[in-house]
């Protein structure tokens, strides 16, 4: 900021008023188009692309739909982009038609993605997935989607797993419980996965904890009631598999890794009762989910919320989820936190920044309908962004 007097440079043998910024930078540029070094790995700005389901993959393998998709956000000016949440095992996908990295031939697929974003000079990660009691289920805009995919629709309803057996909702598969065979399969297929991108050569890796998927059921007592070391009242029981698991991606991944979480199941009621009892995952939780998940040494926590309550009520509104990303940002200050959630206003991004509530912005839908929000957001706060040498005739 300004200095208030005409203050002298430290040090300095004679007078010279002190320049603060310094010569050469531009106090006006917006935190939302400054660099941000996360995990040894500088990206050019704060526009973080989401990871958005598209439910059009071939066997798990990404086709040119994703190609395009994702490719298409390289070319506009966020600085990473992370693909869809992508099953570590077939049966881990939420659809039939969900992206997968199973097993190595979907490797070139993905290779192919990541080398043209890396030939527009942008970052590109993958959220590595488990569905758990919500996998086997049908695309969004299929009729009736809020339902489970039987055999013919090319589901595995008989092959769905998850902490108890607990199904998310009426018409969604009941899960197996797993037992310690198949806990430790699943940690296994998530290093084994991170190998594959290694191959790929991704920039980061996001873990999905969030949105009723697998980790989360562990996390959520809604969904937890098992009565072993996994699961019950007790906070280190639920997030006992979820970290085991995060710290064998960390041991796995030299580079960024991130991890999704819901902050709450946005459910009735309160998350802690008088008598102390846990009643719902909430952000107390997910304060106590995050130091943990400092301890591992992950790089950035992306701050989102619901999706394992059928039930759940959630305020929707512009930026509804940064006062999570707040909460956790302030337990944490040197903890990096992605907050996301129906942000569109250049201006209320930039302000989230500006007050510390988070250190990246990520954005889904609002990218869907105008992939050229980038540009949008610098016209806003006053920044002339490069545009790809093909679009300049109409900046």
């Amino acid at each position: 900021m300004p200095l208030s007097s005409n203050a002298p440079v430290p040090g300095a043998k004679e007078f010279y008023p002190l320049n603060d910024p310094e010569i050469g930078t531009d106090e006006k540029i917006p935190l939302l188009f400054q660099p941000v070094t996360i995990g040894g790995t500088t990206f050019k700005n704060r526009i973080f692309v989401s990871p958005m389901c598209q439910y059009s993959s071939s066997n798990g393998h990404a086709t040119d739909w994703h190609l395009v998709h994702i490719g298409g956000f390289a070319t506009r000016g966020a600085a990473a982009i992370i693909m869809e949440a992508t099953a570590v095992v077939p049966e881990g996908r939420i659809s039939p038609e969900d992206a997968g990295i199973w097993t190595d031939s979907q490797i070139e697929p993905l290779r192919r993605i990541v080398q043209f974003c890396h030939a527009q000079g942008t970052k590109i990660g993958i959220q590595l997935a488990h569905a758990g009691r919500k996998a086997s289920t049908l695309a969004l805009w299929v009729k009736n989607n809020y339902a489970a995919a039987s055999v013919e629709q090319g589901g595995w309803p008989d092959d769905v797993y998850g902490p108890s057996t607990i199904p998310f909702a009426d018409k969604f598969a009941t899960p197996k419980e797993m037992d310690e065979a198949h806990l430790t399969y699943v940690e296994n297929a998530f290093v084994e996965a991170i190998e594959r991108c290694e191959e790929v050569g991704f920039d980061f890796i996001e873990i999905h904890s969030a949105h009723g998927y697998l980790f989360h059921s562990f996390l959520s007592n809604l969904s937890n009631v098992r009565t072993d070391s996994y699961g019950g009242q007790p906070l280190e029981n639920r997030l006992r598999f979820p970290l085991r698991v995060i710290k064998s991606c960390r041991e796995a991944w030299s580079k960024p890794l991130f991890v999704r979480i819901s902050a709450s199941d946005w459910a009735e009621g309160p998350e802690k009762a008088d008598d102390g009892t846990w009643k719902q995952w909430g952000i107390e939780q997910s304060k106590v989910l995050a130091g943990e998940l400092v301890k591992i040494g992950v790089d950035l926590v992306d701050c989102s919320s619901g999706g394992n309550w059928a039930q759940q009520k959630i305020p929707f509104s512009h930026g509804y989820q940064v006062p999570f990303a707040e909460s956790l940002k302030k337990a944490y200050p040197s903890l990096n936190v992605g907050a996301v959630g129906l942000i569109s206003d250049p201006e209320k991004a930039e302000g989230y920044l500006q007050e510390g509530k988070a250190d990246i912005i990520l954005l889904a839908r609002e990218l869907l309908r105008n992939p050229h929000w980038p540009l949008t957001a610098a016209k806003a706060l006053g920044v002339s962004m490069k545009v790809a040498n093909q679009y300049e005739r109409a900046a």
